[in-house]
């Protein structure tokens, strides 16, 4: 079902037909660097970059017989090579092969990922300067509490998603690695050199040690650096869902001219790309939890984790992918209602300035418990019995005596609130 919303190349990345490419990419290399030195004849490293080649249903049958996926590879691809494929697979393990090709398919899946997160963090940069100076209030719990600009939250995601940039640069490069050396790691049959030239014709850094296998905390980084952007998706997700409920309504997603929110209600307009971020990212952040199981194997390496990579590497790259495709729509087309967010501001009489009452109040000399219990006892009576808690300050003696009338307004000033706007997105800026 997501193959249909994504792009091709994030899901081609995976299929049998690249992973065995990207396995024949490594046996070319490994050839033609022992060839190099003399270990491989050159006229069969010559071959196996020429005539290597395989059929996808030949590997399969082979595999259906033998019971090993990397010897039905190399049968498959010796069968096209001929005479010269006794040179194939010369002085490696299975792993070398699969998990330095591996590593080949997570690098073209994070060149994709990068192109999404850059994609999104513009779009958040737009919108955040869009509505930078745009008035709403500012919740806590859920609870208004004070005010904030739109832009500020918006500027608030897209800080988040720079950071997201940055952890899944270092993971991308921490996977970003290569292995060659043998059974156990020891080189048994190459030499640290040739792994490093293998490495390198592939555009992979070498694993300074291995066992039979790349060690999994790198895998492990990886997937939940994953899970850790498609998060962040998902708490924009919940965030614009809350504000496009009846109640708030706020913002809310694009609606098309010709959608249906339900098969019986027609007037629902339903978050539905919304929910379905918040959903899918809870698999990703699932897979996590599987990668953190990986990386415990047995002694120099069993094949636990191998299956569950077959899994969870393609589901958490495409969701991905996916999930930040999605998002930046989501925010591109975001439909934002500025009067009803001032509405709701204006809502409470002035309840949200009730702070700034307090400083004013202990400013001008009253006692801060005192001014604590004298501005609660008239937001509670607000709250209670539905009045104007602003008409309430204005008619209290015991306050207006410490404040006259312009420093009182001057505490139900919006603009006081909101006048370090521009200083905090300069700051985020520069960063």
């Amino acid at each position: 079902m997501i193959a249909r919303y994504t792009r091709p190349q994030i899901g081609q990345i995976w299929c049998d037909e690249n992973k065995y490419r990207m396995w024949l990419a490594v046996e070319t290399a490994a050839s033609e660097t022992l060839a190099e030195d003399g270990i491989v004849p050159k006229e069969a490293a010559k071959a196996i970059r020429e005539r290597g080649d395989f059929d996808v249903a030949r590997i399969h049958e082979i595999e259906a017989e033998v019971k090993h996926d990397v010897i039905a590879f190399t049968t498959a691809v010796a069968e096209k090579v001929g005479p010269e494929s006794r040179w194939l697979h010369y002085g490696l393990t299975s792993n070398d092969v699969v998990d330095t090709a591996q590593a080949l398919q997570i690098k073209t899946a994070s060149a994709l990922i990068r192109e999404d997160l850059l994609v999104l963090i513009e779009v958040l940069k737009k919108r955040a300067l869009e509505f930078k100076h745009t008035p709403t209030i500012g919740r806590t719990h859920g609870i208004h509490a004070e005010p904030t600009t739109f832009g500020l939250k918006l500027l608030n995601w897209y800080a988040e998603m720079r950071r997201n940039l940055e952890r899944f640069d270092a993971a991308a490069e921490q996977i970003r690695i290569g292995k060659l050396s043998g059974a156990v790691g020891t080189f048994g049959h190459l030499s640290p050199k040739h792994e490093e030239r293998i490495c390198e014709k592939l555009g992979l850094k070498p694993a300074p040690v291995a066992t039979q296998v790349i060690q999994r905390d790198r895998h492990a980084h990886y997937i939940s650096t994953l899970a850790i952007i498609t998060a962040t998706l998902d708490k924009i997700a919940v965030e614009i869902r809350h504000l496009q409920r009846t109640e708030v309504r706020e913002a809310e997603e694009f609606f098309s001219e010709k959608q249906k929110g339900s098969s019986a209600m027609p007037h629902k307009r339903n978050p539905i790309t919304t929910e379905q971020i918040s959903g899918l990212a809870r698999v990703v952040r699932a897979n996590a939890q599987a990668a953190y199981e990986n990386v415990a194997l047995w002694h120099e390496r069993d094949i636990s984790h191998s299956s569950v990579e077959r899994v969870i590497f393609p589901d958490s790259t495409i969701l991905t992918d996916y999930l930040l495709a999605k998002t930046a729509n989501l925010i591109e087309k975001l439909l934002v209602y500025p009067k009803r967010m001032l509405k709701n501001l204006e809502s409470t009489g002035g309840l949200i300035f009730s702070g700034q009452l307090l400083l004013d109040l202990a400013e001008a000399g009253m006692l801060r418990e005192d001014a604590y219990r004298l501005v609660q006892s008239h937001a509670m009576r607000a709250w209670k019995e539905d009045l104007v808690f602003r008409d309430l300050i204005k008619a209290d003696t015991e306050i207006t005596v410490k404040l006259r009338a312009e420093k009182l307004e001057h505490a139900f000033d919006l603009n006081r609130q909101l006048r370090n706007v521009d200083a905090i997105f300069d700051r985020v800026f520069r960063e």
